[in-house]
């Protein structure tokens, strides 16, 4: 198994005992319960109650509908890759910025990074390098399954897991990195106070989400009902986000970045060539005269 630091932190999300790495069977074993967890290609699957519904949004109380969050999310990564190599140039530059402006949120002296969400890995490839170790975890097993083939290294370690049951240790990694997550739970505040709860004393989760989406509806082929657009169940600002904090936390900082209209000039063409802090005043300068940002970054910082 790469990154065999992961072993140490594994942990039955419903009882919440260590796991046992059991060589025979290839699988990872609760001691008490006596339940077992497969490995995907080295990777651990824990995943509790795949089969039910969890709370709700907004929106499927509106409607009246029913979400099953580990099934819906298991087969959207069969169909998005979350790869930049098929998407626009415009689309490849916003990612650019959208990471580096999260990069810079990560300090040296954070040791195990934890990437909720993975996509297609970014993460791992950004901080691998820099000596640090990165979980790259998933609902689905498709996308740490090709981060780890993209990057496979001691320092790196793939997780499919629900975030809403995270098979972690209480205070065992140093960062949680969220990014374009947010806005796809059901539930925003118990997910960002589980995250919390993994956290190092003084540890730091980075939450990146769209800023103040508009969200768009579509009628369902199934059961004729409206469906967000990209499966957005909500959307947030600087002033809705602060009922989703959690308490137990030393700080907390959100900032909304990257103009709509430095994005529409197609600014990307130029300002690619140029570092992130100057692209950073020129987005600022944008969004002073221009107030239309597309992103907001949330810092929370534990209580030590």
């Amino acid at each position: 198994m790469n990154g065999d630091f992961l072993a140490d932190l594994l942990i039955d999300p419903e009882t919440g005992e260590s796991l046992s790495f059991d060589a025979a069977s290839n699988t990872f074993v609760s001691i008490k319960s006596g339940k077992r967890f497969p490995l995907i290609e080295s990777i651990p699957k824990i995943i509790a109650g795949e089969n039910q519904d969890i709370a709700k949004s907004g929106i499927h109380e509106e409607y009246g509908t029913v979400f099953n969050y580990c099934d819906h999310y298991q087969k959207d990564a069969k169909f998005f890759t979350y790869s930049d190599d098929n998407s626009p140039d415009i689309t490849q530059a916003e990612n650019v910025r959208l990471h580096e402006s999260i990069n810079r949120e990560i300090t040296s002296n954070m040791s195990v990074v934890l990437d909720v969400g993975c996509g297609s890995g970014w993460v791992s490839k950004k901080l691998i390098p820099r000596g640090m170790k990165v979980i790259s975890m998933d609902i689905s097993p498709d996308n740490p399954v090709k981060a780890l083939r993209a990057l496979p290294d001691k320092n790196h370690a793939g997780l499919i897991a629900d975030a809403y049951n995270i098979p972690l240790k209480e205070n065992s990694v140093d960062c949680i990195i969220a990014s374009e997550v947010l806005e796809h739970v059901p539930d925003p505040k118990s997910f960002i106070t589980k995250l919390v709860r993994i956290l190092k004393p003084g540890g730091k989760l980075i939450i990146t989400t769209p800023y103040n989406e508009k969200t768009e509806y579509s009628i369902c082929v199934h059961c004729n009902r409206p469906t967000p657009r990209f499966a957005h169940l909500h959307s947030f600002n600087e002033e809705n986000i602060s009922k989703f904090i959690p308490e137990g936390i030393l700080s907390w900082s959100v900032k909304s970045f990257m103009n709509k209209q430095l994005i529409q000039i197609r600014s990307h063409v130029v300002l690619r060539y140029f570092p992130f802090g100057f692209w950073r005043l020129t987005d600022r300068l944008f969004n002073f005269l221009f107030r239309n940002p597309l992103r907001l970054r949330v810092v929370i910082v534990k209580k030590l």
